[in-house]
């Protein structure tokens, strides 16, 4: 052989070399896929999704399921460039800067915490949105997180504190008690409903300029609901809050005769607030394909979702725009009966 040819062969041996060593080299990014599909209306390893004990159930069929999404990849556990290259090509699979899931500031375990809180808390708005829709009445306190230093809150409100009202109006949520203080000046004091170690109390506060109007210094902790029955959701390892308009569908299926589903197999996805406003989530086209592998027909889209579901819906899904449970409900009903149209998301 020639010193010419014996020079390529190596250098075509060295790039192969290179080549294959530098595919299999982590790179920071994080592969999104279609992840486990679970019906509320079932179980999960032996154990109804949703139990209800102190309160009339009724037997249901079809099928309510949440859809999620796995991932691959992450600090500690990166991907290497040929998997990454290979999600780039497959139209089911994300892949997504490593930031995006787990930012710097953050660690892989206050990450899992975090999305174990959402799905607790997701869990109790759900509970509170299906009872408030079917009329149930529910408690619901705002508890007093922390109050800042050198504001008119500090020695005024305490932490644990639960708000009840402000200047006699209830509130249920950190947005209503947000928006009492700011229908003052500053200056002006306000007048909080308060429970304190079991006792009502009323304490006025007074209120100083903040940066986005009158505030009094406080930070507001989750709602706490208080309900007249109990309400169990298993989901497993599933986090996060995106289930929550499925869980609230589930139980109001669940505390309701006859089957709302009619038998249909509808899928879904969205946050929910105790009033029922369904939220927008992440990961939507993937969902959309797990829901259409897991058999389902119809997919409950946030409508804030639409734009993003409309252009990769995989084929045989139907997808039903939805802003509140209400129009969830209202949607289920009339596909159920056959009768009227339902909201979809429109092509751009």
């Amino acid at each position: 052989m020639s010193r010419r040819g014996l020079t390529l062969m190596v250098a075509g041996v060295l790039t192969l070399a290179l080549g294959g060593a530098g595919a299999l080299l982590p790179v920071p990014y994080v592969a999104l896929s279609p992840g486990p599909t679970e019906n509320t209306l079932g179980d999960v390893k032996g154990k109804p999704v949703i139990s209800i004990k102190g309160h009339q159930t009724y037997p249901t069929t079809g099928k309510l399921s949440l859809v999620t999404v796995a991932y691959r990849g992450g600090p500690g556990a990166r991907i290497d460039l040929l998997t990454a290259l290979r999600g780039w090509m497959d139209p089911t699979v994300a892949v997504v800067p490593e930031e995006t899931i787990f930012p710097k500031s953050v660690s892989v375990k206050e990450v899992d915490q975090q999305n174990i809180q959402e799905m607790t808390s997701s869990q109790q708005d759900a509970t509170a949105a299906a009872m408030n829709e079917l009329k149930i009445p529910v408690k619901v306190v705002v508890p007093v997180g922390s109050t800042q230093k050198g504001k008119p809150a500090e020695g005024k409100l305490r932490a644990g504190d639960a708000i009840t009202d402000v200047d006699g109006a209830p509130v249920q949520s950190i947005e209503e008690v947000a928006a009492g203080v700011r229908r003052h000046k500053p200056g002006e004091q306000v007048r909080f409903g308060v429970i304190r170690d079991g006792k009502q109390l009323t304490v006025d506060v007074g209120t100083v300029a903040g940066k986005d109007g009158t505030i009094v210094g406080v930070m507001m902790a989750n709602p706490k609901f208080t309900f007249p029955f109990t309400v169990d959701v298993n989901v497993g390892d599933v986090g996060g809050p995106s289930a929550g308009l499925m869980f609230s569908l589930g139980i109001y299926d669940k505390l309701t005769p006859g089957a709302l589903t009619g038998g249909m197999s509808i899928a879904g996805t969205g946050t929910i607030t105790a009033d029922g406003k369904v939220g927008p989530i992440g990961g939507i086209q993937q969902k959309m394909v797990g829901a259409r592998d897991a058999g389902a027909t119809i997919f409950l889209t946030p409508a804030d979702n639409c734009d993003e579901a409309v252009q990769a819906v995989p084929k045989g899904l139907r997808l039903v725009k939805v802003s509140t449970m209400h129009e969830a409900v209202q949607a289920i009903d009339k596909l159920r009966a056959g009768s009227g149209q339902v909201a979809g998301c429109p092509a751009r």
